[in-house]
């Protein structure tokens, strides 16, 4: 059979977006190139027609210049449609992709959620529970083992109302401390002399007294 009909042919992966962009996006490079290569023609054929005069040679110069334009257009306009083809190819590429990344999201968290439901499994509310009372049952025992050693012995007790007492007279005596009438009375105090022996001087009232300040009775 193989001998009469022949063998098929293997098929060939199925197309591929990003091959197929890439192959339009070829085509427009191209198309881009002759449109470039018309706009120096029809720029050479403007300057031409600048410089020469109403006739039939300018005339013919006129007509190449417009099959040039004419052909521009037309690559310009399959240019459009290469690039529309383009994006919409490429519109679908990102959806495809899109897609393919939420497929990859969703199975990673139904992996997850399993794993969680298993390690959920392996926890017990209540051994918590208790765990947590029995920690806070030996701070409380700690607690108590420290006021119990800072206990102090032999210690008589005191009224409130006496150490209140104390401190008053604690004040009063701190005040006392702090007067500052001895000041005044040292300022009051007759001066130093501030003579020799022997000297003498004459006060206001022409009393001659000497360096203590007593009066002196002159010799007759």
């Amino acid at each position: 059979m193989n001998r009469l009909f022949g063998r098929a042919k293997p098929k060939g992966p199925p197309p591929n977006l990003t091959d197929c962009i890439q192959s339009v996006e070829g085509r427009g490079e191209s198309i881009d190139k002759k449109i470039a290569r018309l706009e120096a023609e029809l720029k050479k054929y403007k300057d031409q027609m600048a410089k020469m005069r109403d006739g039939p040679s300018k005339n013919m110069v006129k007509q190449k210049a417009l099959r040039v334009l004419k052909q521009k257009r037309m690559y310009e306009g399959q240019r459009d449609q290469l690039s529309q083809q383009a994006f919409n190819m490429e519109q679908a590429n990102y959806t495809i992709q899109t897609l393919k990344d939420t497929k990859t999201t969703v199975d990673a968290m139904k992996v997850g959620a399993k794993e969680m439901k298993k390690a959920y499994k392996k926890v017990n509310i209540d051994q918590i529970e208790d765990l947590q009372d029995q920690m806070e049952d030996m701070m409380e025992d700690a607690s108590e083992i420290q006021d119990s050693l800072s206990r102090s012995y032999g210690t008589p007790e005191v009224d409130d109302d006496d150490l209140e007492a104390e401190l008053a007279a604690l004040g009063d005596e701190m005040l006392a401390d702090e007067d500052t009438s001895y000041l005044d009375e040292a300022s009051s105090a007759p001066a130093i002399p501030s003579g020799l022996p022997g000297d003498k001087s004459v006060t206001k009232d022409g009393v001659l007294v000497d360096e203590f300040g007593l009066p002196q009775i002159p010799a007759t």
